[in-house]
């Protein structure tokens, strides 16, 4: 060992070493290099020529003869540019090159060419640092490149880039790609065991499995699907069986040699050994070969030279058989063989019946010969035409024989090769094979004949004749018949058919017929349809106004291409069009429904009544009637609709007696001149006076010479002793408007006393009723009149005037008149209050107009469209055909009447029947009678054992022909293009031999008289030679009838599937109120019915028609659809009064919910938190509505009398009232809020009373405006005037005064101040549309006052706003739907799922609150339940080869047909085959039946392949459940079987075949495990479809199958855990040592708690509980222990010891921080200040206690 050792350190070192020199090599070598790039460096040019990129290519001409150029400089190798003369001149670069110069047309001649992408190559690849991952999950990114290069369109010769690039720009060149994860092959679980494949000795069983999912993207290849064992039931008894009979495949389908033939390879090959091959054709029988001749479609020559194809096949009642055989030659050979030993025996035997078949033979040719003799004759006898005649007759009747022109059918015959096998494959000798009956080696056949077809046709015309480069193109076709059917399985015909699109060409045809939507003229507009449930305007439709709706009718039409498509609406150029089909027009259909708006009528606005008027005559041009009025009048203020003519009347008049036109008014009175020229003391005034008319404007004052002119008026001046009065106030307002027996106008008028009289000598003051004075006023009576007038009629024709009306054509609105009209109206003279009276008491020149011209609006006549062509009828030919359908026709109005035109016609649609349809045109196969049953041919069967009796199995041949439904003949082509399958052509048949008994088919079962009464029979009977046989008449054998019992069938109904929508009846339309049905009106809702599907089955609960259950297929029920009910709210509230009395303000009114919207009606509007909402406009209250109102001064009321003088200090009052402000004044009082406060004048004044001979003064007018802008510099005064002038040696005080003008006090700016809009206000007539909005201007003081309007007026201010504007209102068009369309073909044809469903669309999407659409725009109610048949394959029988113990065999199997209700969920039953008469046969949608197939059994220790699996589902590449876009694949695999243990070398290998496939699934693998048992458990793969898998898992996930411990856990009390650790038994903790494992299991400490009934209750003790001794503990106390153990199994602390060391810590916190506050020293509160603003109390509580 120390020898060893030391080695080893030598080696240690020697490779330290040589590590070290390696080492100093690799350095020394990075250092040269280093020197190297340093030495580089510096021989590297200071100077380089720089290029910049070339410029665009220039030329005078496109193509290769640009040039474009760049410029060149030289730099430093730093980068800054130099002088050329530094750089090496020969180096210096091209700044110019020729070029290819591109124009536009070279768009046409280049173009890119893309190559293919190349295969994806992983990034990892390219980039050197990109590691590749270790784990796939969803796979590798790659890179793919391809090539891309400018090419010439013409020829593909390259082009430069640059050609392409400047149309576009070149395409990505690479792109990123994903290399999928590699997966593995996942195949399925074992099967079970297979029996032992011998009864004794050494045997082996299979197990074997199949291929999931193939190996992809360079996955692991799959597992052997095969595993063996050996097994031995027992010794066997005897020497085992080593040989056994195999039968090869049949060969190629043959014809025997025609008998020329025959016997020339006879004469030429007699010195060759004869040999009894297939080859060697012997002579026929002369009945087969006479029936070939009857078969043949030529010729024998013609047979003679025709090659057959490989692989025969044959068909047999639609059953395709496909052998693949050797030569016949190898299998006749061997035939030979097999033939040659077993025979002879039975030869010998039969030899004296051969010698006198060959007698009778010999009889029957020499009548033959005697025959043709005879036919010579007779052919020698006819002249050559008769000859000619006869054969052209002779081809025509082969040629019409049914299908003889299609098909050559030649009944050949095929060979097997029989061999005696050893059990390990060898062949040997037949002889080694024991067996009595060697296996038929020949069988006939159908001679294979692949399909031929004529050559093409000629291209039909053009489907499309016309042309139209913007239409789909026509179609046109040729075709190519069947010249010969494939027969025997040869090749299947081609398609026989071929279209492509066309466009027809040349100058001759025509443009196509263009369609064009056309449409009618729109409805009247309609508003009801948009009213809500609840408005009340839907009682009283009339007058309504605003937004609506109307509609039209949309149709389809015939356009000529000279009509433009914008003129398709117009009326105007309408030329009535038929309509035609719509689906004739394309494009966008135009709308049927649109947005309308009715103009609201403006009502009449009128002033107020102005004041009465003097007395005037009625005319003042015509004063003789002395007949006065006394008028007043108003004005009308807007415009309304349709003019003055309803507004009311404008002017009254009263009867009044001397009446003038013209008279004085007195302007004003002048000063008071006394007389005498005294100073004071009576004198006059003069009026000023001035002429005006009754209207009282000023005229000129000749007009009232007549007019009384008022007098001077009497006054006086006052002297200074003189009691002083105050000027007369105006008269007051008249206190009646007219006067009547109880009331008579007054006015008064009053003075005040200002000054007394000194006591002597002065004139007197007046007593207190000389200061007031009243006089009489309007004393007319009180009747007045008015004209009143009634609306004006119809505009009618004048006669006067020569008719011009006539009908015109035109759109809705256009106002075309066609003549002059009159218009008349009633006038009458009404008293007010009291109604119409006499004329003559109203103003005659007054009076309105009775009649006025007008403008007569054009006729329009009714314009209907021609009617549409008939709709077409069912093309489809129903089996009752009773029921007869209807078509249609109809015409459309365009044009509505209008102003008297011509009526509508009442009849729009017209319908007739329809012709009895024509036999259907549909093509059926017609099946002739079966041939003779034709055996192989005399020359191969002669040698086999009973071959002279003419018997066996053979193949029989009919003819199909193609026919109409009606029974004519048809092509071919026909039916195979229309028709179901072919029927097959040949079927296998039986000669019966003479010894076999022959039987007619069954009859069908006597009919039953009643369900499960009594029995039914059929019955079936020998025939020819059988009738005389013993042998047949053997009823046990052969039985002629079969009983069985009548079939007892009961039937049961039940529900089936969920109830169907709610339907509502048919017709549930409601009329609309114009007698035009509304889309709004139609009815959706009330009463309707729902139906379920009844299902009938019988008493094998399988399903049958409903009739057997005398069910008609449907429960039906009653249910309501809830109408929908609209939001209902309140009417609106009254307007609230103006929030302002002066100025402007808002006022308001609000709506509240009543009730909410329910099943789909109109939603609310948007609701405040109240659920009301509101409406908000601006309002203007006139600031002078309401005024201050005076009365006079009363008395003065001296305070300290001066008895002597009655004068001095005093006080005087008046009443101050608010009164409301009219036209005619102040007219009665109201509140005096209403009034403004700041302007109310003052109730009561003190001034000082003048004594005698002191002045007096007036009072002090206004003052006068302060000039604006308002400055302190400024001032305003006011000025009183002297009544009475003061005595001697006494003044007048000063009679101005005045103050400076200071702002907001007395001094004000004005501005204009304008509102917010209001809310659009519509008519009450209105539901929607265009409205008014408004806002108000508002005059404004500087102190924020509002004031009248005309301050700011005054100043004429600038308006510049806009008061009113219109607005728009959402119209609330509710959701329109179409009407249903009819009900839909049933989803299934049968079964229990099937639907009917029909749909509707929205017509009129909702529009603002309109009622939303409902959410059903389907509806379904199920079909009929009808049982489902279809035709099922039963299972392959096990294949059998017959006669022979393996090898070539057949297996088979039928078709029946099943039942079944269609849900899948049911497992189909077996009924009678009569139940799928209707159907076509076919299975899973496959038309092609085969009943039989090869098969091979495999002989005894023979290694074979299983058949193949079906094909698995198809798998998509999916992660987590995501397509990695790689598409799908499907697999099926052969797994290998051995029979013998010997063999196993043998055996071929198992295959697996992978397609690719569609509508793949997702599946994911996951690994499941079972419970522990011990150390171990079960762990294995499942798909998530449930199936267990091998492979599809991850192999690094695998959970652990075996939990052994490693080192074992040999610590007492310890055991493995499930994690694979050692840990201790319950009750005991683990203690670890520091690397980890477990030192020891430690017992826990227990805690016990004493339970009521324990004796130790008063003691708790912890003491340590052995589990070993256990202790005598009461029940109990059991539960009551718990384990403190805080080490879990791994060693680690358990997670509960955490949350008390937590909790701990918690608490610890916790109590320090209550200790630290308790034991705080607190602070001295701060004594806060009281305030008494803060507080509100202060002042209410004065510290009684008592309070």
């Amino acid at each position: 060992m120390g020898l060893a050792g030391r080695a080893m350190g030598m080696q240690g070192v020697l490779r330290g070493a040589a590590l070290l020199s390696l080492c100093r090599i690799v350095l020394l070598f990075l250092s040269i290099r280093e020197l190297d790039a340093q030495t580089a460096v510096e021989t590297k040019p200071l100077y380089i020529w720089q290029t910049g990129p070339w410029g665009r290519c220039m030329g005078s001409e496109c193509g290769p003869g640009g040039s474009q150029s760049r410029a060149v400089w030289c730099a430093h190798s730093e980068g800054w540019t130099t002088l050329h003369t530094n750089c090496n001149q020969t180096e210096r670069p091209e700044n110019q090159q020729s070029c290819f110069r591109v124009c536009d047309w070279h768009k046409d001649l280049y173009d890119w060419q893309l190559g293919a992408w190349n295969q994806c190559v992983p990034v990892s690849m390219r980039s050197a640092g990109v590691q590749r991952p270790a784990v796939c999950t969803r796979g590798d990114e790659g890179i793919q490149t391809r090539e891309v290069g400018c090419v010439q369109k013409a020829n593909g010769e390259p082009a430069e880039d640059a050609i392409c690039e400047y149309f576009e720009p070149k395409p990505r060149l690479e792109q990123a790609c994903l290399i999928p994860c590699p997966r593995d092959c996942v195949v399925s679980e074992f099967s079970p065991w297979t029996s032992c494949s011998k009864t004794c000795g050494m045997g082996l069983q299979n197990r074997i499995r199949f291929v999931l999912a193939p190996p992809l993207f360079g996955g692991a290849a799959c597992p052997n699907l095969t595993e063996f064992q050996t097994c031995q039931p027992g010794p066997c008894v005897g020497a085992e069986s080593l040989y056994s009979l195999r039968v090869g495949p049949w060969g190629l389908c043959s014809v025997p040699l025609p008998r020329q033939a025959r016997q020339a390879e006879e004469v030429t090959g007699e010195s060759v050994p004869q040999s009894r091959d297939g080859d060697k054709q012997p002579s026929e029988d002369p009945k087969q070969s006479g029936e070939e001749e009857k078969l043949s479609k030529g010729d024998k020559q013609s047979r003679e030279g025709k090659k057959h194809k490989e692989g025969g096949k044959r068909s047999k009642e639609g059953k395709k058989l496909s052998k693949d055989g050797d030569k016949a030659s190898r299998a006749s050979r061997k035939l030979a063989k097999a033939n040659g030993k077993p025979d002879r025996p039975s030869r010998q035997a039969d030899r004296p019946k051969r010698q006198k078949k060959a007698k009778n033979k010999e009889k029957r040719e020499k009548m033959r010969e005697k025959v043709r003799e005879r036919l010579r004759e007779k052919g020698k006898m006819k002249d050559p035409e008769t000859r000619e005649l006869i054969k052209k007759k002779r081809n025509r009747n082969r040629q019409n024989r049914p299908g003889g022109k299609f098909w050559d059918l030649q009944v050949g015959y095929q060979t097997r090769e029989v061999t005696c096998v050893h059990k390990t494959g060898t062949v040997e000798d037949l002889s080694l094979c024991s067996q009595e009956m060697l296996p038929v080696t020949f069988q006939a056949c159908v001679m294979t004949k692949d399909c031929d077809v004529t050559d093409w046709s000629e291209w039909s015309a053009c489907s499309k004749e016309c042309y139209d480069p913007n239409g789909p193109k026509g179609e046109r076709t040729r075709t190519r018949k069947v010249s010969q059917f494939p027969i025997g399985g040869g090749a299947d015909c081609p398609e026989l058919e071929e279209k492509e699109p066309c466009s027809p060409q040349g100058d001759g045809v025509l443009p196509c017929i263009v369609y064009s939507w056309k449409t009618t003229e729109w409805t009247e507009c309609r508003v009801d349809v948009l009213l809500s449930q609840q408005d009340r305007r839907r009682g009283n439709q009339t007058g309504l106004c605003g937004g609506g709706i109307q509609t039209r009718e949309v149709y389809c039409v015939q356009s000529s291409s000279d009509t433009p498509a914008t003129n398709l609406g117009s009326l105007r150029s309408k030329e009535a069009l038929r309509p035609v089909d719509s689906d004739l027009c394309v494009g966008i259909t135009p709308n049927t429904t649109q947005l309308c708006h009715i103009s609201c009528p403006v009502e009449c606005e009128v002033s107020a009544w102005s004041a009465w008027g003097p007395c005037t005559y009625e005319n003042c041009q015509d004063q003789a009637a002395k007949k006065g009025f006394k008028l007043r009048k108003r004005k009308i203020v807007n415009e309304p609709t349709g003019g003055t003519g309803n507004c009311p009347h404008l002017v009254e008049a009263i009867p009044c007696e001397d009446p003038s036109c013209y008279d004085w008014l007195v302007v004003k009175l002048e000063e008071c001149i006394p007389d005498n020229e005294k100073e004071c003391g009576p004198g006059t005034q003069n009026p000023q006076v001035q002429c005006i008319n009754s209207d009282g404007d000023f005229v000129e004052r000749q007009l009232c010479r007549d007019a009384i002119l008022p007098m001077p008026a009497i006054c006086e001046v006052p002297c200074p002793k003189d009691c002083a009065l105050s000027p007369w106030t105006s008269w007051s307002l008249c206190s009646h408007t007219c006067s009547g027996k109880n009331t008579e106008g007054k006015q008064t008028r009053a003075r005040s006393i200002l000054a007394y009289n000194a006591g002597e000598g002065g004139i007197q003051c007046p007593n207190i009723s000389a200061l007031q004075e009243v006089r009489s006023c309007n004393d007319h009576p009180c009747t007045v009149y008015h004209w009143q007038t009634g609306s004006w009629g119809q505009c009618i024709e004048d006669s006067s005037i020569p008719a011009t009306n006539t009908s015109v054509g035109r759109a809705r609105g256009d106002d075309i008149s066609c003549s002059v009209g009159m218009q008349t109206r009633k006038v009458i003279c009404v008293r007010v209050n009291v109604g119409q009276v006499p004329p003559k008491k109203c103003p005659e020149s007054l009076r309105p107009d009775t009649v006025r011209p007008c403008l007569l609006p054009c006729k329009r006549d009714c314009i209907v469209t021609p009617y549409s062509d008939w709709s077409t009828c069912p093309s489809t030919c129903r089996a009752d055909g009773n029921t007869k359908k209807k078509q249609f026709r109809k015409r459309i109005v365009i044009q509505s009447p209008a102003n008297s035109g011509q009526d509508c016609p009442e009849v729009l649609t017209q319908e007739r029947e329809c012709d009895a349809p024509s036999v259907c045109q549909g093509y059926r196969w017609k099946t002739h009678k079966w041939r003779r049953c034709q055996l192989v041919s005399w020359s191969v069967r002669q040698d086999s054992p009973g071959a002279q009796e003419t018997c066996g199995p053979g193949i029989q041949i009919r003819a199909v022909s193609c026919r109409k439904r009606d029974g004519g003949q048809a092509d071919i082509e026909a039916c195979l293009k229309f028709a179901s399958s072919m029927p097959p052509l040949t079927q296998p048949c039986q000669l019966p031999c003479q010894e076999d008994c022959q039987l007619s088919s069954w009859s069908k079962f006597s009919p039953c008289s009643a369900d499960c009464v009594g029995v039914r029979t059929r019955k079936r009977m020998l025939i020819g030679k059988s009738k005389k046989r013993d042998q047949c008449k053997n009823n046990q054998l052969y039985p002629l009838s079969e009983t069985q019992y009548c079939p007892c069938n009961k039937y049961n109904a039940q529900p089936v599937g969920n109830w169907s929508d709610c339907v509502l009846p048919e017709g549930g339309r409601v009329e609309g109120q114009l007698g035009m049905k509304v889309q709004g009106d139609i009815k959706e809702c009330g009463q309707g019915y729902r139906y379920q599907a009844m299902v009938c089955y019988d008493q094998d609960n399988r399903i049958v028609e409903t009739s057997r259950c005398n069910s008609h297929g449907y429960i039906e029920e009653a249910c309501i659809i809830p109408c929908p009910s609209d939001c209902k709210l309140s009417e609106w509230s009254n307007w609230s009064r103006c929030s302002k009395s002066c100025g402007s303000g808002v006022k308001v009114r609000s709506k509240w919910l009543r009730e909410k919207p329910y099943n789909g009606g109109r939603p609310c509007p948007k609701l405040d938190h109240v659920n009301q909402v509101y409406e908000v406009v601006p309002c203007l209250s006139d600031c002078g509505q309401y005024v201050w109102v005076a009365e006079p001064w009363s008395v003065w009321k001296v305070s300290n009398v001066d008895l002597k003088d009655n004068c001095g200090e005093g006080v005087q009052t008046r009443k101050v009232r608010c009164m409301l402000n009219t036209i005619d004044g102040p007219s009665e009082q109201v509140e005096d809020y209403l009034c403004d406060p700041e302007e109310m004048p003052l109730g009561a004044r003190n001034s000082r009373l003048p004594c005698p001979e002191d002045c007096v003064l007036s009072d002090w007018g206004s003052w006068s405006p302060c000039p604006l802008p308002c400055s302190e510099n400024s001032t305003r005064e006011r000025s009183a005037y002297p009544l009475r002038q003061p005595g001697e040696e006494k003044e007048c005080p000063p009679t101005k005064e005045t103050e400076p003008c200071k702002l907001n006090s007395n001094c004000f700016h004005y501005s204009y101040n304008i509102t917010d809009w209001s809310t659009c206000q519509l008519s009450d007539r209105a539901v929607c549309g265009v409205g008014i909005k408004t806002r108000m201007l508002d005059c404004v003081r500087s102190d924020s006052k509002s004031v009248d309007l005309k301050f700011c007026k005054e100043l004429g201010l600038e308006r510049k706003w806009q008061m009113n504007a219109s607005c728009v209102v959402e119209c609330p068009v509710n959701c329109q739907l179409s009407d249903w369309s009819s009900w839909s073909e049933c989803t299934h044809t049968c079964g229990l799922t099937g639907k009917l469903w029909r749909r509707r669309t929205v017509i009129q999407a909702p529009q603002g609150d309109g009622r939303p659409c409902p959410s059903q725009m389907e509806q379904w109610k199920p079909c009929l339940v009808k049982p489902c048949y279809s035709w099922r394959y039963s299972a392959w029988s096990e294949c059998k080869s017959e006669g022979a113990r393996c090898g070539e065999g057949l297996r088979f199997r039928n078709i029946s047909c099943f039942v079944s209700d269609g849900s899948g969920l049911q497992d189909s039953s077996l009924v009678d085959d009569e139940l799928c008469g209707d159907l076509e046969p076919s299975v899973d949608g496959d038309p092609q039946i085969i009943l039989q197939e090869s098969c091979t059994v495999p002989c005894p220790g023979e290694c074979y392949l299983t058949d193949w699996t079906v094909w698995s589902p198809c798998q998509l590449s999916c992660v987590s459940g995501d397509d990695l876009g790689f598409g799908s694949v499907q697999v099926r695999s052969r797994a290998v079987v051995a029979q013998d243990p010997e063999n196993l070398l043998q055996c071929p290998e198992q295959e697996l075949e992978a397609r690719p496939c569609t509508d793949g699934q997702c599946f994911e693998y996951k690994w499941r495990t079972g419970s522990w048992r011990g150390s171990s458990r079960l762990v294995w793969c499942q798909r998530s479809d449930g199936l267990n898998t091998t492979g599809g898992c991850p192999t690094t996930a695998k959970p652990m199958a075996d939990r052994s411990c490693d080192p074992p856990c040999t610590k007492p009390r310890s055991l493995c855990t499930e994690a694979g650790v050692c840990g201790c038994e319950e009750g005991y903790t683990e203690v670890m040592t520091s690397d980890g494992l477990l030192d020891q299991c430690t017992l826990i400490p227990v805690l016990e708690i004493p339970t009521a009934g324990d004796n130790k209750a008063d003691v708790k003790t912890i003491r340590a509980f052995s589990p070993i001794q256990p202790e005598a503990s009461s029940p109990g106390r059991a539960g009551r222990t718990w384990f403190l153990q805080p080490f879990g199994p791994d060693g680690k602390l358990k997670t509960w010891v955490y949350g008390v060391a937590a909790g701990a810590f918690v608490l610890l916190v916790f109590i320090i921080s209550m200790t630290y506050l308790a034991c705080k020293k607190p602070k001295r509160p701060q004594r806060r200040q009281m305030n008494n603003r803060l507080k509100p109390l202060t002042l209410a509580y004065d510290g009684d206690a008592d309070m």
